[in-house]
């Protein structure tokens, strides 16, 4: 919402259902928000504190949203609407008596400790759900973000930035490209090579977007100056995320990770890892704090030379939540679009095989590429996750948790 002052906008900090209930609590009709007489005294659940069963008649602890928790008054269930959060309360609380080895048939009254669990529960996928809204806010790409988290009581990370390109660091500068293709059809009737002919290099992908360059080989996109458009075929990492993807609390130690919620063909393009570009000397610095923090989201850029590297554990896409695995479904590919420096290229994640929805996505921390020619040994993706007690330039030998058949055992 915002106010009219002599013909400017001024944001409110206040959510309109915030400004509802300060309404209500005010005991004042606004048109403007939509409270009004009739509707003054009508109250919203914001969450459910406890339960209890007299006589066979239900009855559920309510926190009234906009009203502080001494407020909050037992009610029998038929007086609530909230269907939505009726089913989440039980869920909570079967999956709890179930984890606490409880009978399964429901209480007639629940202990303190289980009561509070599931107040904290409420809170922490309230919590969440505002996550979520905010990375949906920010994301420019097309791919929705949702946020689940059924296996503890974690919440947001408290330091995280969600941006959709690389944030430069001091001292560091992006060239933007000079010139672009002249093509007509990029794929079909590509001029000098289009792009990739440009820097000596094969056209990437086929006229189904998918990449068909060996790992370790570059990928040269058309750029901001070129003569096609939007829908060129040779334009795919720069429209960023195309597909719903999860940010999960997995089960098995190993922190957030990331699923797809949509079947992912083969040798398709999935994310960027995206964070702020330092160079490798700040790198060697940041790195030793994170290893006091027992975390690091360092990713060296050493297509040609080691001299930059991305730092995801502040500013970063979904890609600072997916895990490592010895059995990969995303294999790395060095990008270049706007600029072409080599020092300073995009790392784009393409599958390597058919990902099913509700898979979780993965890629090798310490991958390797076999060394065909001159360009794939470029291909040395240092990566540096989070727990390891050593920078990526003093790496010590760390368990892996992938639980893969061909799992190694340890990261490096």
């Amino acid at each position: 919402m915002a106010e009219n002052l002599k013909g400017c906008n001024v944001c409110c900090k206040s959510s309109w259902n915030q400004l509802q209930d300060l309404c209500r609590l005010a005991r004042l009709s606004c048109p403007a928000l939509g409270v009004s007489k009739r509707n003054l005294y009508d109250f919203e659940v914001e969450y459910l504190c406890d339960y209890k069963k007299i006589r066979e008649q239900e009855y559920y602890l309510v926190k009234w949203r906009g009203y502080p928790d001494s407020e909050s008054t037992w009610e029998p269930r038929q007086n609530l609407k909230c269907v939505r959060i009726l089913k989440q309360f039980h869920k909570d609380l079967e999956r709890e008596l179930l984890r606490r080895h409880h009978r399964s048939k429901l209480p007639r009254h629940l202990d303190p400790s289980l009561a509070n669990y599931l107040v904290q529960k409420a809170k922490q996928r309230r919590a969440l759900q505002r996550w979520e809204q905010e990375l949906n806010a920010k994301r420019s790409h097309l791919g929705r973000i949702t946020v689940e988290n059924e296996v503890d009581l974690d919440g947001p990370p408290r330091a995280f930035v969600y941006i959709n390109e690389y944030r430069v660091g001091e001292g560091i500068t992006l060239d933007q490209v000079a010139v672009g293709c002249e093509c007509q059809d990029c794929l079909w009737a590509p001029t000098g090579g289009c792009c990739p002919g440009a820097s000596l290099h094969k056209f990437a992908y086929n006229d189904q977007g998918q990449v068909r360059l060996r790992a370790g080989l570059p990928i040269y996109e058309c750029n901001s100056r070129c003569r096609c458009g939007y829908d060129c075929p040779n334009r795919v990492v720069q429209k960023g995320i195309r597909y719903d993807l999860c940010i999960f609390r997995t089960d098995d130690g190993r922190g957030w990770g990331v699923r797809t919620l949509e079947k992912i063909r083969k040798n398709s393009f999935v994310m960027e890892y995206v964070g702020e570009i330092i160079t490798s000397e700040e790198a060697e610095r940041r790195g030793q704090i994170y290893d006091r923090q027992g975390a690091t989201y360092l990713f060296d850029l050493d297509y040609v030379e080691d001299v930059y590297t991305v730092d995801a554990a502040y500013y970063g896409n979904i890609s600072h939540f997916v895990n490592h695995s010895c059995d990969p479904n995303l294999q790395v590919y060095n990008v270049f679009i706007d600029n072409l420096d080599e020092r300073l290229p995009r790392i784009a994640f393409f599958s390597t095989r058919t990902i099913r929805a509700g898979e979780e996505l993965t890629f090798d921390y310490n991958m390797q590429v076999d060394p065909v020619d001159m360009e794939s040994t470029r291909m040395d993706s240092n990566f540096g996750l989070a727990g390891l007690p050593g920078s990526p330039k003093k790496r010590v030998r760390i368990e892996c948790k992938c639980g893969t058949e061909s799992c190694r055992k340890y990261l490096f």
